[in-house]
């Protein structure tokens, strides 16, 4: 797929800044659980599952334009890891130097810097007194990103080789996706069921239908009017309608579509700096540790929100122009979108 303007850095940005919102209701409302917090709930999972449909198609399209799956797995490990492994040792220093415990900290790297955050989410000393004690609860879809990209070039090479019959596969990795997600949870009630559903296999339909808008780009992209009436009605019902919930990839994939194809400016989100991805890596821990501190109950939800907003993207900017972008090759698109490249 040739690279045509688009809106996907806005959309990115906009599914960072969903997760971020509903992260700091839960965090720091003073009645957890209330009606915001599962208002909020339900965009943020919304954004979560965005989020691996845009990534299905850019990964896609990265992986189509790689000289070899070499050159592909480094601009995938450039663009991911530098800015993650920051997010991972910055609190870690400060857990050693507030409580010299040499294994609670090391547990905690060596768990998390290979995106097994699930065996050790939590540091000593930090945010034991929160609501939540993890450290970074916003990075469990990493290592579902990292899976993905591992079976990529699989995927696309079994694509390939099934030529005519293209798209039943993909509609099969659709229906094998929501039948993980479905039915692993009811093996396991109550115990690692519904996190194992949640995993790779559980989130493939959405993964599927961002490559299949990677392959169907050239031809659906004046059609832009079409996808943004079938997949906003679609998508409506299958939040109404929990039996059409398997739908909600297709639904999401044709509004995000919509979206980022319509006509009009492009909006470039990144013109100053991708801080989509570092929003996202670092919005939990400022959240905790203002909550931490007592601001989420002294200031108020909204001053707190409004504070951690700040500090979210100027430490967002600050990664992206110290870490991120000197990892990334001069030919990256993110470099190359941003004013000052």
């Amino acid at each position: 797929m040739p690279e045509t303007a688009n809106r996907f850095d806005l959309i990115r940005l906009a599914f960072a800044a969903g997760v971020f919102v509903y992260h700091g209701v839960a965090i720091g409302a003073a009645l957890p659980f209330g009606p915001l917090e599962r208002a909020l709930s339900h965009f943020a999972e919304l954004s979560i599952q965005g989020f691996f449909i845009v990534s299905g198609l850019l990964v896609a399209g990265s992986l189509e334009r790689s000289s070899s799956l070499r050159d592909y797995a480094g601009k995938r490990a450039r663009r991911l890891y530098p800015a993650y492994a920051a997010v991972i040792l910055v609190p870690a220093v400060i857990s050693l130097a507030m409580t010299q415990d040499v294994q609670g900290v090391g547990s905690y790297l060596g768990a998390n810097l290979v995106f097994l955050n699930f065996l050790s989410p939590t540091l000593p000393g930090l945010f034991e007194g929160n609501r939540f004690p993890e450290v970074n609860g916003a990075l469990w879809t990493l290592k579902i990103e990292v899976m993905f990209y591992i079976a990529l070039p699989v995927i696309l090479l079994v694509l390939k080789r099934f030529g005519a019959f293209w798209w039943v596969l993909i509609l099969a990795l659709y229906a094998a996706g929501e039948a993980w997600a479905y039915y692993v949870p009811q093996l396991a009630p109550g115990g690692y069921g519904p996190e194992l559903g949640r995993q790779l296999p559980g989130q493939m339909a959405f993964f599927a239908m961002g490559i299949a808008l990677w392959k169907a780009s050239p031809g659906i992209q004046r059609r832009w009017a079409a996808l943004a009436l079938c997949g906003t009605a679609l998508l409506g019902a299958s939040i109404l309608y929990p039996l059409l919930e398997p739908l909600r990839a297709f639904a999401l994939a044709g509004v995000i579509g919509a979206v980022a194809w319509a006509p009009g400016p492009k909006l470039n989100a990144a013109r100053y700096g991708d801080v989509s991805y570092g929003l996202y890596i670092t919005h939990f821990p400022i959240l905790q540790a203002l909550a931490a501190a007592g601001l989420a109950a002294s200031l108020g939800l909204a001053a707190y929100l409004a504070l951690a907003t700040a500090l979210t993207l100027a430490v967002s900017f600050a990664l992206w122009h110290l870490v991120e972008k000197p990892a990334l090759r001069p030919t990256s698109h993110y470099r190359r979108v941003a004013k000052d490249n």
